[in-house]
């Protein structure tokens, strides 16, 4: 090794700059296993507190982009575009925008994560259905995409193996809010899936990874630097996570509610409004930026009406249903809850927030979700929402339902649930779901 492991340390820890070669040998070196995890968990921290210049983090990208494999689709011409979630409660528009955006006759190549923390995974929601298999090789993915324009897999031992090993390691030593190696981990793996564009929902707010909406601007100016400095087309939109998106969090219910949309049904809440729209509003607009990225529609309102009608039409329901052909999927055998527990308001007045978070761990006491990557999610686990923020709510009224096939799970979880609302007599107005689009 031309680099002594524990002299890159002590550069970073001095609030140095680290060259490419001295990020790439240090990567490789750990990747390979020549270098151990107490130092690469010395780096991690020094990253951590002295952080990184834009050019350290590209080269922390491209060392980890290439200690794999990259997928290789040049047998595939047209313009390849996928899009990254930063996650959140009841995030589910992959399983939407990418039927549309294939649907159109633009590839969808996705390689998607499964759920940790509060936050749920699309495999996990893909699953849930039976015999949906996400475990597909390499070569089969890039056929899959080839002749289907769409393909969902996981993480392949191939894609980004020192991203894996890392991820890990910071998950124990404390290390995951740091901007450059969040950056890195996101954007190697995106930028190995081949793709030529990418659009990005970054989240913010009680039920997002950046609380605030100026932290979650500086994530994805950040991502899309690193986007630029490969030469792909990105655009980035901040989308609210103070509240859980749509009608349903949890796997099959998730999957239910997409079906339902892309079947034009409507769900009309108590307060008169359909609980579908936020999950449909959000799949259309990040649908429309996929599509303007590659070409088809000249502005984004045009690009949206090409992905409305592709949705009205049922062409998205369509190519869905073809996704989950070609993964083995039995979409007509897609599992239901045996049990629910509706949740009541203690008091009137108009909902002024969720704490989504605290819904989302109450989605773990469930097993709708996952504490550690052990553990085995329950499919028909989940959590429906009657109210929005803004809405006007008596006592008594149903503000959630929890749905399982374990009574005694589905009890554990009301105490958290009950105090992730906050209810106060002053009308508010309801808060906007796309704050701003960056291109």
């Amino acid at each position: 090794m031309a680099f002594l492991p524990a002299e890159i340390i002590k550069i970073k820890r001095n609030g140095g700059a680290l060259s490419f070669d001295e990020i790439n040998e240090f990567i490789l070196g750990y990747s390979r296993g020549h270098i151990p995890d107490y130092q690469m968990s010395a780096l991690l921290m020094a990253i951590y507190f002295r952080g990184m210049t834009s050019e350290e983090t590209l080269s922390l990208t491209k060392a980890m982009l290439h200690s794999g494999e990259v997928v290789d689709f040049s047998s595939l011409p047209q313009f390849k575009v996928d899009k990254h979630s930063t996650g959140g409660v009841g995030d589910k528009t992959s399983l939407i925008l990418g039927p549309i955006v294939a649907a159109a006759g633009v590839p969808v190549p996705m390689i998607s994560g499964r759920g940790l923390g509060h936050t749920g995974g699309t495999l996990d929601k893909l699953e849930a259905i039976p015999g949906f298999n996400t475990q597909k090789s390499l070569p089969e993915f890039i056929e899959l995409v080839r002749k289907h324009l769409i393909c969902f897999i996981g993480q392949t031992k191939e894609i980004c193996p020192a991203d894996k090993k890392i991820y890990a390691l910071r998950d124990v030593t404390a290390t995951v809010e740091s901007l450059p190696l969040i950056c890195a981990s996101i954007m190697s793996k995106k930028l190995a899936e081949g793709i030529d564009g990418l659009v990005l929902d970054v989240k913010y707010g009680s039920g997002a990874f950046m609380k605030t909406p100026a932290l979650a601007e500086e994530l994805a100016l950040n991502l899309m630097s690193i986007a630029r400095g490969y030469g792909k087309k990105v655009t980035a939109l901040l989308t609210n996570m103070d509240q859980p998106l749509g009608r349903y969090a949890g796997n099959s219910l998730e999957v239910e509610e997409c079906v339902a949309i892309m079947k034009n049904e409507k769900f009309i809440g108590p307060a008169g409004y359909d609980l579908y729209h936020d999950t449909r509003e959000l799949s259309l607009r990040l649908s429309a930026h996929m599509l303007l990225l590659a070409g088809v529609g000249k502005s984004e309102d045009e690009s949206y009406k090409i992905a409305n009608d592709i949705l009205v039409s049922g062409k998205a329901l369509a190519k869905f249903e073809e996704l989950c052909s070609i993964h083995g999927g039995a979409l007509e055998k897609l599992p239901k809850p045996k049990h629910n527990i509706v949740v009541t308001s203690e008091k009137s007045g108009f909902i002024h927030g969720f704490h989504t978070e605290s819904i989302g761990v109450a989605g773990i006491l469930i097993k709708a979700g996952r504490a550690q990557t052990s553990d085995i999610i329950a499919p028909t686990a989940g959590i429906e929402f009657h109210v929005k923020v803004g809405d006007e709510i008596q006592a008594g009224d149903a503000i959630f339902t929890l749905h399982g096939d374990d009574k005694d799970l589905l009890q554990s979880a009301l105490p958290l649930l009950k105090s992730a609302i906050n209810i106060s007599l002053p009308k508010i107005a309801k808060p906007s779901l796309i704050l701003k689009t960056l291109s």
